[in-house]
């Protein structure tokens, strides 16, 4: 017959639809409405609790449907390989990072069919929901006794050829621990994870012996199964000692991690590798404990809970990227701690280092109008445009100029490491010190950018105006520039959107320092035979300084300048209609269209509201990337607990007292501040 799962309410009908000779499929949906119906509304435990007890008083009062169910449950378990879902179940089958994300994808798109004899595709149907690992790890010993006692069959039905020393549950419990043991013994023997250990655990080699461990635990096992006897206790104690020196093996290339970059790849591995320590532990304690069902009942419920994590991309991309948001988070800290100014000296370095970089710019505004001039298509003025952004970025790099919206990605970090010191006497005072110096940094930086950015754009159209004999810009395109840049336009939200633009740029930047020093390409380009013979050993020993020097800067600069240009091109082929605002650029376009209009646009209102949004597009360029690279240090960092009011409190009397250091490194606040230092 086919069963429907509409009877998941009627225990009665789900007894009645029971059929041991049922196709395989039939059975399992039969067992999936089953589970259905013990969960009920997934709201109380109590009462799926309750369900149970009915469900065994009901079968136990009909020797007829006992009997049916135990020969149900004989099929499954002869059909149903339950050691690969007890050793595998939650784990990837795959140990690269990539491939584990695009099966989780894959999961989640498709739906999974009963019509298996996976134990885990069929487990991850029937206990679905995270509610059942409530029910089950809150069972209790009588309850676990009568489940057991109802699926059990009686000896006088098993033929004597079927009777081993052992149960069918032992033996798969067995199987499981080969498998899992056999699992963490080959990870931890892959070149990836051993070249990176520490040398006392190379030395000491736990992993050598540990399938050496689980044979002598199993021979004292299958020699008494029944009784504790020493020789058991002894074997189990080895095991376990062996995979604690595995887990703490393994723990040792995390040192190695972060001296010489994180791969997520190997932190996948590494994560992988302590769950099936962690997975054999619970095994051992199914196995060996004084109380095996009531530790089945907690393995169970540990794999509903790692079978929702392991559906869940999101769990996956936290868990193992944790690591390389940190150090990217502290590469970005280190850098930052440069672009924030305590002293009148720095601060007027920072002004002319912005004033320089506002002049290259300049030069960048008029060459992207030269790249729009030429007709292209979407695609090659983006690409074209976006190497006229890549180039003017790196030659600021080059010259130790900067670009005030470059800062936030940098400082962020810098200031949520500060955090964790809070709690410290004073903290909170030197951390508003701090925000002040950061402030008063990042206005610098856009006083020194539009300080020179615009003049110079009016004087090279000027000039060029006067060679050419016409305008830069013709009217119509200086009034369309105008028109994109006004405050009453979608320039906000794009000014908004190019400060994510600019997060993604440090992340970028973060990620490719991280990967230039995991690979050691320093070293290599300093000593490679091939390298050093086109260059010579000096030249490449130089070479090699620089790119590890200014790897970050250049990743970043470069991968800003291509999203800059090429962003807006592929989001107009899908209609979205996403353009970016940068403030530097956005002043130096509307310094174009002025130099092309003549003194004429001062009179223009519509000019002055361009000019308005200036600063708002500052403000969003600088406040956006700020606050997605601070939260992202925060989680990197593990700071939590922070007192946000009392941090707001003390910024905001800072500012009633002192307003003017916030833009201006006033003497006497100078004096008080190096006088407490």
């Amino acid at each position: 017959m086919t069963y429907r799962m509409k009877s998941r309410h009627d225990l009665p009908e789900l007894l009645d639809a029971l059929n041991p000779q049922a196709e395989l499929v039939q059975r399992h949906l039969w067992l999936i409405a089953l589970f259905e119906w013990l969960r009920g509304d997934c709201r109380s435990v109590p009462a799926s609790l309750a369900r149970i007890q009915l469900l065994l008083d009901a079968v136990q009062a009909r020797p007829e449907l006992q009997a049916r169910l135990q020969t149900w449950w004989q099929t499954l378990v002869d059909i149903i390989d339950g050691s690969t879902l007890l050793a595998d179940y939650g784990f990837s089958s795959r140990s690269a990072f990539v491939s584990e994300l695009a099966e989780r994808l894959y999961q989640k798109l498709l739906p999974g069919t009963p019509e298996t004899t996976d134990a885990s595709a069929l487990f991850s149907l029937v206990l679905c929901h995270k509610f059942d690992a409530q029910w089950l790890a809150a069972l209790d010993e009588p309850t676990l006794a009568r489940l057991a006692t109802l699926l059990q069959p009686p000896l006088s039905a098993q033929p004597q050829q079927a009777r081993p020393a052992i149960s069918h549950w032992q033996e798969t419990v067995l199987e499981a621990l080969i498998f899992c043991t056999s699992q963490v013994r080959a990870t931890g023997f892959s070149p990836e994870l051993r070249l990176r250990m520490s040398a006392p655990a190379r030395q000491a080699s736990p992993f050598h012996a540990l399938d050496r461990d689980l044979d002598v635990l199993r021979d004292a096992y299958l020699a008494s199964p029944a009784e504790d006897c020493d020789e058991r206790r002894a074997a189990q104690q080895q095991l376990r000692e062996r995979l604690e020196a595995c887990r703490s093996a393994a723990a040792s290339v995390y040192t190695h991690l972060d001296a010489h970059g994180i791969s997520v790849n190997l932190v996948f591995q590494l994560r992988q590798l302590r769950e099936r320590v962690l997975r054999i532990r619970s095994l051992l304690d199914c196995l060996l404990s004084s109380n095996p069902a009531s530790s089945t009942a907690r393995l169970l419920a540990q794999l509903v809970t790692v079978g929702q994590e392991r559906r869940s991309v999101r769990a996956l991309i936290a868990s193992n990227s944790s690591m390389l948001a940190a150090k990217v988070a502290e590469r970005s800290s280190e850098t930052g701690e440069h672009y924030i100014t305590r002293t009148l000296a720095q601060y007027r370095d920072m002004l002319r280092h912005a004033a320089g970089g506002g002049a290259v710019m300049s030069v960048t505004t008029l060459m992207k109008f030269a790249v729009l001039s030429l007709g292209l298509s979407a695609f090659w003025s983006g690409f074209f445009a976006g190497t006229n952004y890549a180039l003017s970025f790196v030659i600021i790099q080059l010259l130790h100029w900067t670009v005030a919206t470059k800062q936030p990605a940098m400082t962020a970090p810098a200031m949520a490491a500060k955090l964790k010191e809070l709690g410290a006497p004073g903290a909170v005072d030197a951390f508003v010190v701090e925000v002040t110096h950061l402030v008063r940094s990042q206005v610098a930086a856009v006083v020194g950018n539009l300080a020179l950015v615009a003049p110079c754009v009016l004087l090279i159209s000027l000039a060029l105006a006067q060679i050419l004999g016409k305008p830069v810009l013709h009217a119509a395109e200086a009034e369309h520039v105008l028109h994109s840049l006004s405050l009453f336009g979608p320039s906000l939200l794009f000014a908004a959107f190019t400060g994510v633009l600019l997060f993604v740029s440090s992340i970028i930047a973060g990620w490719s320092e991280n990967w230039f020093v995991l690979h050691r390409l320093d070293s290599a380009m300093r000593y490679n035979p091939s390298i050093t013979a086109v260059l010579g050993v000096e030249r490449a020993g130089r070479w090699a300084r620089f790119m590890r020097d200014n790897i970050s800067g250049l990743a970043s600069n470069i991968s800003l300048g291509f999203m800059l240009g090429l962003v807006p091109a592929f989001a107009g082929f899908f209609g979205l209609g996403l353009e970016v605002r940068h403030v530097t650029l956005s002043a130096g376009q509307l310094a174009a269209a002025g130099a092309s209009l003549g003194l004429d646009a001062l009179r223009l209102p519509i000019f002055w509201w361009c000019v308005a949004a200036i600063p708002l597009t500052a403000m969003l360029n600088v406040g956006v990337s700020f606050y997605m690279a601070f939260q992202l240090a925060l989680r990197a960092h593990n700071v939590s607990g922070v007192d946000r009011v009392r941090i707001r409190s003390a910024i905001w009397a800072r500012w009633r007292s002192k307003p003017l250091s916030f833009f201006w490194p006033v003497k006497s606040a100078l004096q008080q501040e190096a006088a407490g230092g």
